[in-house]
């Protein structure tokens, strides 16, 4: 079995598009981990550092803190160590947080509808759509449409 590559800081940060620096910061949150460190403490990084170093970089384009990335690194972590269902599970979290935003941002204009209106409105979506809303909803602290 063929040996995994390991990447010392600056080839990682090169290879990510990030600073050495980034690096060094997000090591030290505790957001990614070398995997081995040699006896004059240069630190070693595989593969799977360079994907959560990505999946990282989008929490950050949707506005997450470095924080609330961490929690959620850390509670996939627990959940699995296998990184495709973890990045289904980050790109679902996302997804879920946007469709989320644009609930809140659609609620009050469906609220001023005539109630006729927007039962033409939800007839327009799918069974999957408007539970869908509703769940988004409930989550938010609000009642359902129907």
């Amino acid at each position: 079995m063929g040996e995994k590559k390991l990447y010392r800081v600056g080839e990682l940060a090169r290879l990510a598009g990030v600073s050495q620096r980034t690096i060094d910061y997000y090591t030290t949150l505790g957001l990614i981990h070398p995997i081995k460190r040699t006896d004059n403490n240069y630190r070693y990084y595989n593969d799977e550092t360079m994907i959560r170093l990505k999946r990282i970089e989008l929490m950050k384009l949707e506005k997450y803190s470095l924080e609330e990335i961490k929690s959620s690194l850390d509670r996939l972590d627990r959940i699995s160590n296998e990184d495709a269902v973890a990045d289904k599970l980050t790109h679902l979290q996302i997804h879920m947080t946007q469709l989320a935003k644009e609930v809140t941002e659609l609620s009050p204009m469906i609220e001023q509808l005539k109630p006729s209106q927007a039962k033409s409105l939800f007839k327009l979506l799918t069974p999957p759509g408007v539970a869908c809303i509703e769940a988004l909803l409930v989550l938010l602290g609000k009642e359902p449409f129907l």
